[in-house]
């Protein structure tokens, strides 16, 4: 495609309208949305932050209110039905922060009086807002004499901002479920409904009596209605794509799955849009907004992070999440620091979810905001140093800069930080060193605390590493561990160097005391 056919590149465009009338990049998702109307019904769907959940919403307003003209060209233009028109009321709770119930009152109160002006509801509301948005949508079914569509953007954003407030986040959560409880006895009314968010709280918190709400958040028919596609990326931005490695694109920014390896995986659209402006990659999704409670909450639970490569969990975790109990596997999931690997049923009925990294930019962003958490004192630093050692292969180096990092951790942090009594602590900063780096990490076996089996490809050298952690006096049986299971077979056909790096560490030193290195 020639320059010719270059468009304007949708940075931050949740208006569909301007979307389609500005000249800018559109990825049809029509064909998802025709599905999700044809079955109709309540729908509910969790996407990480900036993944086009309100471009999404705003689509399907312009769809149901029969603005033909903006669909021409797209997959749904000759399947619907224009003729038919329906009143749509739109919320949205992703612009500003509520501080407490009064708050997010005024804001429904004013949102919903909004939402009469517009679909030309003239009745008095009522006083309880409960009342007022069960007037609202009963009215505009009569005035439009078609039944009325919901569309709920960020519909969990005034309990996440408040989550490290227990007492406030459970405030506000009674205030959205007094909201949304209308939605149960407005059948009669109602077409068609969409919320959608971040989280995934429990219906019995949120949607009480709701039973008919669809989540389609892991639905395989649904799995790319946000983010886009290798093959978006290839036909839609292909202008765009010259002079960038078209493999690093792929290992920086895709790799968000919601399902089993059959559905396809997506690119984090506002990487790619960045990208493409900016021409140079960076951690743009990580670095707009990384919650602040996620850091904490990991660092209150002393998390092992070389588990977080390969962890584990029931399907029912992935979504526990609310104000008294987030599970940590809901909570990275949902916020899209981690994704699903592989889905297994080995019991049916029975789903075993493998979550990992969706990519490089998340990998290493997440283990570089975790560092301070672990008690590194200056991480750039320090990664600046373990880059350069590694490039110039200087396995002494290694040596003495890893020691250093250790000595470095200030003896008041292992007294006030509660994560400093975790088993997995010290593997978890040498793992975690290394994953911010950026280089070719892999995880051997992440299921015993206190140690940890890793591979480092990098600069044509792979290096394997044992970390045991010991009372006091070195033991050598780090390398030996290396040797016995073998860890360096499955690498020899590389024809690359292989260095087998034994590392003990003593719990009562709070040091590296061996340090031991083969070259195959």
């Amino acid at each position: 495609m020639s320059s010719a056919h270059r468009r304007k590149l949708p940075i931050g465009i949740q208006s569909f309208e301007k979307l389609r009338l500005g000249q800018y990049y559109y990825v049809d998702k029509t064909p998802f949305m025709h599905t999700l109307v044809e079955t109709g019904g309540y729908y509910f769907l969790s996407r990480p932050r900036r993944f086009g959940k309100s471009l999404l919403l705003d689509t399907l307003g312009c769809l149901f209110e029969g603005r033909e003209a903006l669909f021409e060209g797209l997959y749904i233009h000759d399947k619907w039905d224009w003729q038919q028109r329906h009143p749509v009321v739109r919320l949205s709770f992703g612009n500003g922060v509520a501080t407490d119930r009064e708050d997010l009152d005024a804001n429904i109160r004013y949102q919903l009086q909004q939402q009469r002006a517009r679909l030309q509801v003239t009745s008095t509301p009522p006083e309880r807002i409960a009342d007022d948005f069960a007037s609202l949508i009963e009215q505009a079914h009569r005035v439009h004499g078609q039944r009325v569509v919901v569309l709920i953007d960020e519909y969990d954003k005034p309990i996440l901002d408040n989550i490290l407030d227990g007492d406030r986040a459970r405030e506000l959560r009674e205030g959205l479920k007094n909201l949304y409880s209308v939605l149960k006895d407005a059948d009669p009314h109602l077409h068609f409904v969409l919320l959608t968010g971040v989280s995934k709280f429990s219906k019995v918190s949120l949607f009480s009596g709701l039973n008919n709400l669809r989540d389609i958040t892991l639905s395989s028919d649904y799995a790319a209605i946000c983010g886009y596609t290798d093959h978006d990326v290839d036909t839609v931005f292909a202008p765009e794509l010259p002079g960038l490695d078209r493999e690093e694109i792929r290992r920086w920014y895709n790799g968000y799955r919601w399902g089993g390896q059959e559905v396809p995986s997506v690119y984090n659209p506002f990487d790619v849009l960045l990208l493409l402006e900016e021409r140079k990659f960076s951690p743009y999704w990580f670095e707009s907004a990384t919650p602040t409670f996620l850091v904490e909450l990991l660092k209150k639970r002393g998390v092992f992070t070389p588990a977080l490569s390969q962890l584990q969990t029931e399907a029912e975790l992935l979504g526990r999440f609310d104000v008294d109990h987030i599970a940590t596997e809901a909570l990275l999931f949902q916020t899209g620091y981690l994704t699903a690997h592989a889905v297994e049923e080995p019991i049916t009925g029975y789903w075993l979810y493998t979550l990992g990294y969706p990519n490089l930019e998340v990998e290493t962003s997440l283990n570089q905001a975790l560092l301070p958490v672990l008690g590194v004192q200056e991480p750039p630093r320090e990664r600046l140093t373990l880059f350069r050692t590694l490039q110039a292969h200087d396995l002494p180096g290694l040596e003495a800069h890893l020691k250093a990092l250790y000595a470095g951790l200030p003896h008041d942090w292992y007294r006030n930080n509660p994560i400093a009594q975790y088993e997995g602590h010290y593997a978890s900063v040498f793992y975690s060193h290394f994953a911010a780096l950026g280089v070719n990490v892999t995880v051997e076996d992440a299921s015993h605390h206190g140690k940890v089996d890793m591979s480092v490809d990098f600069g044509g050298h792979i290096y394997l590493f044992e970390f045991k952690v010991v009372e006091q006096l070195p033991e050598g049986k780090a390398l030996e561990q290396i040797k016995a299971k073998g860890y360096a077979d499955k690498h020899r056909a590389s024809g690359k160097p292989i260095h087998l790096v034994g590392v003990e560490f003593s719990s009562a030193q709070r040091q590296i005391v061996a340090f031991e290195v083969e070259t195959l």
